[in-house]
C-alpha cells in the first residue's frame, strides 16, 4: 500500500491525514483508515461528560420533591433549585468554554471533569438549602464547560465524512443520562424510602466520574489547535500520536505551514470575532434556535414527573406524608423513564441520519414535530380517563423523539461546525450559555406557570418557540454535512489575505 496525495503543491492540514486512506499499488483506494485506540479514548472520555449532565440534570426532576421536602422549601426556592445547575451551565459554557482557544482542549477537557467531582461530593453532602444552590451551580459550571470543549475534542479528531454520526453518538449519552437518571432515582426510592434518598442519588456518580476524570489525563491535544497557534511541530507530534495504528499509517506527518496561521488567530480570536460580518450568521444560527430548544426540551425534561402527575391527576396536594410524597415520585419516575426511552431512539435517528441528511433539515423539521407533540400532549385536557393518559404520553414521546433526532442534536452539532478554529470554543460556549438562558428561564419559571396559567396554556406556549426555532433555522441555515473544517477555514484566510494584498497593491 501506499500513501495518497491530495494533489501537487498542495500542503497537508491536520484534517487532510486524519481523513485520509492509504491506495494500493495500482492506485485503488483501501477504503477508510479504521479509528484509531487514541481516537476512540476521546470519544468515549467526551461521552461519558454528556452522560453525566443528562444524569444530574434529569434526575434533578425526580430529587426535587424530596430536597424540598427536606428543606422545607417555598414555591420560589423551588424554581431556584431547578435552575441552579442550569444556571451553572450558561456560565460554564460562557466563562470556561472559551478558554479551551487560549489554553487548550485537553486542559480544560482535565479541568472541568476535577470541578464536576469536587462539587458532586459537596452535593450529595449539602448541609442547608443555600448550600445546596452553590453546590448545584458549581456542578454546572463544570457541566456547562464540557458543551464546547467535548465537542471540540472529538470533531478535531476524527474523520470529517464521519464527525456527524460520532459527535452526534457522544452526545447521545445525554440521553442514556436522562434515562439512567431516572431510573437511578427509581431504584434508590424503592429501595431506600426516605427523605434523604436525594443525597444517595447524586453519589452514584461519584465513583464513575473519578474513573473518567483520570482517563482524561491521557489523551492527546488538539493537533488543529496547536495549528491554529503556529506550533507546528507541536502540532505534528501530536496527531503523530492522535493516528498511531499498526500497521503504521501514515508513516509520517509533515504539516504545511499556512500563510498568515498564528498572526490571523492572533489578530481574530477575541469575542468580538463573533459578532464580526464573518461570523455573525453562523452565531445567530448556533445560539438562537439552541435557546428556542432549550426552552421546551429542559421545561419538559425536568418536571415530566410534575407535569405528568398535573395533567393526570396523580399529584397528592399539600401533603406531608412521607410515605405519600415517596409514593407520587415513585410513580411519576415510572412514567418519566418510559417517556425518556424516546430521547435515546431520536439520538439514534440523528446519528444516522446526520452525515446522510444533513443538520438543517433535520434541525428543522425536528422543531416542526416538537410543535405537533406538544399540541397533541395539550388536547389531553379536553378528555378523561385512557384517552388522556394516551394523548400526553405520545405527546410527550413524539416531543423527545423529535427533539433529540432535530434541534436537540443538531445545534449542539452546528455550534462546534460553523466558527473557524481560532474561535471555535469561543463560539460553541457563547451558543450553549445563550441556549442555556431558555433553558434557567423554563427551570425557574416553570413551576410558577403551571400553577397560574396551568398545563395546555404552557404547552401552547413551547409549541409557539419550536415553529419559531423552525422559521429560524432555515432562514439563517449554514449546512456542514462533511465539510473539512480546516480546508473551509483555510479558503476564507486565503480570501482575507489576497484582499489585502489588493488593498496594498492599490494604495501603492
Amino acid at each position: 500500500m501506499r500513501e495518497p496525495s491530495i494533489g501537487p503543491g498542495a500542503g497537508k492540514r491536520v484534517q487532510d491525514y486524519i481523513d485520509e486512506s492509504p491506495l494500493w499499488a495500482d492506485g485503488t483506494p483501501v477504503g477508510r483508515a479504521p479509528m484509531t485506540v487514541m481516537q476512540w479514548r476521546i470519544w468515549w472520555l467526551a461521552a461519558f461528560g454528556k452522560f453525566f449532565e443528562g444524569l444530574v440534570v434529569f434526575m434533578t426532576g425526580v430529587a426535587i420533591p424530596l430536597i424540598a421536602t427536606e428543606f422545607d422549601m417555598s414555591a420560589t426556592q423551588h424554581g431556584i433549585v431547578g435552575a441552579a445547575s442550569l444556571a451553572g451551565i450558561l456560565v460554564g459554557a460562557l466563562a470556561l468554554g472559551g478558554l479551551s482557544d487560549t489554553f487548550g482542549r485537553k486542559f480544560m477537557f482535565v479541568v472541568e471533569m476535577i470541578i464536576f467531582m469536587v462539587f458532586l461530593v459537596l452535593l450529595a453532602l449539602s448541609p442547608s438549602y443555600p448550600w445546596l444552590v452553590v453546590f448545584l451551580f458549581g456542578v454546572g459550571v463544570a457541566l456547562g464547560c464540557d458543551y464546547p470543549t467535548a465537542h471540540l475534542i472529538i470533531s478535531e479528531s476524527i474523520p470529517s465524512a464521519a464527525r456527524g454520526r460520532l459527535v452526534l453518538g457522544a452526545f447521545g449519552f445525554q440521553a442514556l443520562g436522562a434515562l439512567v437518571g431516572s431510573a437511578v432515582g427509581y431504584v434508590v426510592l424503592a429501595n431506600l424510602p426516605e427523605i434523604s434518598a436525594w443525597r444517595w442519588m447524586y453519589a452514584t456518580a461519584i465513583i464513575p466520574a473519578a474513573l473518567v476524570t483520570v482517563g482524561r489525563f491521557y489523551v492527546t491535544e488538539s493537533a488543529p489547535w496547536l495549528f491554529a497557534h503556529g506550533r507546528f511541530d507541536d502540532a505534528e507530534r501530536e496527531a503523530a500520536k492522535l493516528l498511531r495504528r499498526e500497521p503504521a499509517y501514515p508513516s509520517e506527518i509533515r504539516l504545511a505551514r499556512h500563510r498568515g496561521e498564528g498572526r490571523h488567530h492572533a489578530a481574530g480570536s477575541g469575542w468580538a470575532a463573533l459578532f464580526g460580518a464573518r461570523n455573525r450568521r453562523a452565531t445567530i444560527l448556533a445560539s438562537v434556535p439552541w435557546f428556542l430548544q432549550d426552552l421546551g426540551t429542559y421545561g419538559i425534561g425536568l418536571f415530566t414527573p410534575t407535569i405528568l402527575a398535573a395533567a393526570l391527576g396523580h399529584a397528592t396536594v399539600h401533603t406531608h406524608d412521607i410515605t405519600d410524597i415517596i409514593a407520587d415520585q415513585i410513580l411519576a419516575a415510572e412514567g418519566a423513564a418510559l417517556i425518556d426511552v424516546l430521547l435515546i431512539v431520536g439520538i439514534v435517528g440523528a446519528v444516522l441520519l446526520a452525515d446522510r441528511v444533513g443538520r438543517i433539515p433535520l434541525q428543522a423539521l425536528g422543531f416542526v414535530g416538537c410543535a405537533a407533540g406538544l399540541l397533541i400532549a395539550s388536547l389531553a385536557q379536553n378528555y378523561t380517563g385512557a384517552m388522556q393518559t394516551a394523548l400526553i404520553f405520545a405527546g410527550f414521546m413524539l416531543f423527545n423523539f423529535m427533539t433529540n433526532i432535530g434541534p436537540n442534536a443538531q445545534t449542539y452539532l452546528l455550534a462546534g461546525e460553523v466558527f473557524p478554529t481560532a474561535v471555535r470554543g469561543k463560539g460553541a460556549g457563547f451558543a450553549a450559555a445563550f441556549g442555556k438562558i431558555g433553558a434557567v428561564s423554563t427551570a425557574f419559571l416553570f413551576p410558577i406557570l403551571l400553577a397560574d396559567i396551568g398545563t395546555t396554556h404552557l404547552l401552547y406556549g413551547l409549541a409557539a418557540t419550536s415553529v419559531i426555532g423552525a422559521f429560524v433555522t432555515w432562514t439563517f441555515r449554514i449546512e456542514t454535512k462533511g465539510v473539512n473544517l480546516d480546508r473551509a477555514h483555510e479558503r476564507e484566510l486565503d480570501a482575507e489575505l489576497d484582499a489585502a494584498a489588493g488593498v496594498g497593491r492599490e494604495a501603492a
